[in-house]
């Protein structure tokens, strides 16, 4: 139904002159446990996925973030998280398409080499994460991020 859609409104825009780019990706994010799960459906229909991490994994872990009370809980190293988060890059995959990932966990050192192998394509981070981020794939050798992956996953 998407792509029809699309392939409507692009009609639309051709009708009425509309500049556009016409290979325009469209893609969706996951932000939740059911978008998760169903990645192998959605990546049909789609060009890219973007995860969600703060989102995916408050509703994963059913934590609420802003509760002092339980967000010690909040763990998007969470094995349910981390087996979402590799459903989702699979699923874009088997379909040829790329994931990307934002929020927190995309920047996080303690986590890059093991979404790296994991099979990120892509990571949106802070400005501020980004020098540290970058030097940290630049070593690491994807055999072993793909490894340290499968040991953890």
């Amino acid at each position: 139904i998407l792509k029809s859609e699309i392939e409507l409104l692009k009609e639309q825009l051709r009708r009425k002159k509309i500049n556009f780019d016409e290979k325009i990706q469209i893609g969706i994010m996951v932000e939740t446990p059911s978008a998760a799960i169903n990645a192998h459906h959605l990546a049909k229909e789609v060009d890219f996925f973007s995860i969600g991490t703060n989102d995916l994994t408050q509703y994963t872990l059913a934590v609420d973030r802003g509760n002092e009370l339980i967000a010690h809980i909040y763990n998007p190293m969470s094995p349910s998280v981390l087996n979402l988060i590799k459903r989702v890059i699979d699923a874009s995959h088997s379909e040829g398409k790329w994931t990307g990932m934002c929020g927190e966990f995309a920047g996080d050192k303690s986590a890059a080499c093991l979404l790296l192998g994991m099979g990120l394509d892509e990571f949106s981070m802070s400005a501020i994460a980004i020098p540290k981020i970058k030097g940290i794939i630049r070593k690491t050798k994807f055999s072993e991020a793909k490894k340290l992956a499968e040991e953890v996953l």
